[in-house]
């Protein structure tokens, strides 16, 4: 039975990942679920080998151990509910539906954690405005990663200390989700606009001090970095736009999840790039930017979307169910240049003018509901 469960689980992995994504593996193995039914019969598998080895049997003395054996029987008939609900729980975790809702539940909690309603004020403009001038600085020292893979945190309170304490200059090189192969340059310092000094001495210790601010690994992490999640659904509707599957339902699906994740967004404060201490510029991040995570929602698929009347309309729908959760005018501008990359798209690759007119009508709709 357990080597049943575990060929379920690789066959329903296998199935997944080649319809959908391969960056979905993750998620079957994180599935808690999956994980005690494969622990359940290992366990049971394992207690019935122990108890078995204390049941001794002769002429003089023979031993069974009534209690354990009894517990063992309840454990196999128990292995009958968990098989059955385990099918049960494969049968419906290959549903598309259950895959996006599970990646949109994740990332909302990631934007929750990441992105509170509010950080605080950002840098002012005599802030950026010092802090520009010191970009231009021609004394920056990079520190080296010493080894490769993505960037899954940085600990930007702790770069925000140390620069404070050595009177340095901080700018990032590596965002949260960004490669950094060996060598490559994690940060960049430079001394501050006030100390006055020309170089700056960055020893092996302090280098690697601020490389123990940052955590290289091999994947991307949903739990800092939002652009996963996002990522994860864009894929799934290129793969379902492709011409070896041609399923616009999926994509459909993809797009209404994309929404959701994209309309949490345009509610939440971003953190500021310029990080101060004293009302002085110390660390320059590299922040995620409202427009960053539209484009990536969205360009991909508009264009594989070529020539396909629903998706382009579904689309339409769902920008300006985010433009109404915006709440600032620089985002609403956003949105309003996908609206109108989307009507532009559609008027040269639709080939009918009734679909065209579909989606002219579908704009003037939209926009009057929502009043934008």
């Amino acid at each position: 039975v357990a080597a049943l469960a575990f060929s379920l689980t690789l066959n329903a992995v296998t199935q997944a990942s080649s319809q959908f994504t391969p960056r979905i593996f993750r998620n079957f193995m994180r599935d808690r679920a999956n994980q005690f039914v494969l622990g359940y019969f290992v366990s049971v598998f394992t207690f019935c080998l122990v108890v078995l080895r204390t049941i001794r049997g002769g002429d003089e003395l023979k031993f069974v151990p009534s209690i354990a054996v009894m517990t063992g029987l309840v454990l196999a008939i128990g292995g009958v509910l968990v098989l059955i609900f385990f099918i049960h729980h494969i049968a419906d975790s290959l549903q598309i539906t259950t895959i996006l809702d599970n990646i949109t539940d994740e990332t909302k909690e990631a934007v929750e954690n990441l992105f509170p309603d509010e950080l605080g004020e950002a840098a002012t403009d005599e802030e950026k405005d010092e802090t520009s001038t010191a970009e231009e600085l021609n004394n920056w020292q990079q520190v080296p990663a010493t080894n490769s893979g993505y960037v899954q945190d940085a600990d930007v309170d702790g770069l925000l200390e140390f620069a404070t304490e050595n009177r340095l200059l901080i700018r990032m090189r590596r965002g949260i989700g960004q490669f950094a192969g060996t060598g490559s340059a994690l940060v960049e310092v430079a001394a501050d606009t006030e100390s006055g000094q020309i170089d700056v001495p960055m020893g092996k210790e302090a280098a690697e001090r601020i490389s123990g601010f940052f955590s290289l690994a091999l994947h991307r992490t949903i739990e800092q970095d939002v652009g996963v999640g996002i990522r994860q659904i864009v894929d799934i509707a290129l793969k379902a736009l492709s011409p070896g599957i041609n399923d616009t339902t999926t994509a459909i699906n993809c797009l209404d999840k994309l929404g959701e994740i994209t309309g949490s967004l345009a509610r939440r404060t971003m953190p500021a790039r310029i990080r101060t201490h004293e009302g002085v510029p110390r660390v320059i991040t590299i922040a995620p930017t409202f427009q960053e995570f539209v484009e990536t929602a969205f360009d991909q698929i508009r264009v594989s979307g070529k020539a396909n009347a629903a998706i382009f309309e579904r689309m339409l729908t769902t920008l300006f169910y985010v433009a109404e959760r915006c709440q600032s005018q620089s985002r609403r501008a956003v949105i309003e240049t996908q609206i109108q990359l989307v009507a532009q798209f559609a008027d040269q690759s639709l080939s009918t003018e009734y679909e065209k007119g579909r989606i002219s009508d579908r704009v003037r709709d939209l926009r009057k509901a929502s009043r934008l």
